[in-house]
């Protein structure tokens, strides 16, 4: 029975210490307005954690003329694939470092599926449609999460340990990153504050239903 209890103790020690916290990420603009959409991750510093990109692609769809969504974060490794719900063609590319890729007229499910291997921004946009404009963030770390309209994301799955905190948004207008360490207790919250450029986004014209390019 000691000997029992011994090593129910000793397995009890050892997920304590790869136990795994949750660090929320509260974004806020210079006015106290919560911002979404930004993407809140994680680098360890004291070793290199794998990634696992998903068996299958992740889909970034067109409908009524606009990407959705607007901020997709994916790790290295990614296959996307972009389809077209619209009855309208659509002309998929980017020019961004991290990716470059260019995707010809079609409707439905495009062939192309492509594959995101260096980290960092892409920016997407339709050579047909001028507003239509949204981004892959690339990461090289397991530990991230994307805020939403109330501006909180929620990494978790963090092993106890000392990790640089970042956080992107395709406005942002200065780096943010602060180092913080995860205790054995695991939850901590983040309040950052981001100072964001003006949105220079085109904007999609009112009576813009499509003509349909064949």
């Amino acid at each position: 029975m000691n000997r029992l209890l011994a090593a129910a103790l000793l397995a009890a020690t050892a997920l304590c210490a790869h136990a795994a916290g949750i660090v929320r990420v509260v974004t806020k603009d210079a006015s106290g307005n919560p911002v979404a959409d930004a993407v809140a991750y994680a680098v360890a510093l004291d070793g290199t954690p794998q990634v696992h990109p998903p068996s299958k692609p992740v889909a970034i769809v067109q409908k009524d003329q606009e990407f959705q969504t607007y901020v997709t974060p994916v790790v290295v490794g990614t296959r996307v694939v972009f389809p077209n719900k619209d009855n309208v063609q659509h002309h998929v590319y980017s020019v961004s470092p991290a990716k470059k890729f260019e995707i010809p007229l079609y409707i439905g499910e495009s062939s192309a599926s492509i594959l995101f291997d260096r980290p960092g921004p892409v920016t997407l946009g339709c050579n047909i449609h001028d507003w239509m404009v949204a981004y892959v963030f690339v990461l090289s770390t397991p530990y991230f999460a994307k805020t939403g309209t109330d501006g909180v994301a929620d990494i978790s799955g963090l092993p106890q340990g000392r990790y640089r905190l970042e956080v992107w948004h395709p406005r942002l207008a200065a780096k943010v990153e602060r180092e913080l360490v995860v205790a054995e207790s695991g939850d901590s919250t983040q309040v950052v504050s981001v100072t964001l450029r003006p949105d220079r986004r085109i904007r999609r014209a009112p009576d813009a239903g499509g003509a349909d390019y064949k």
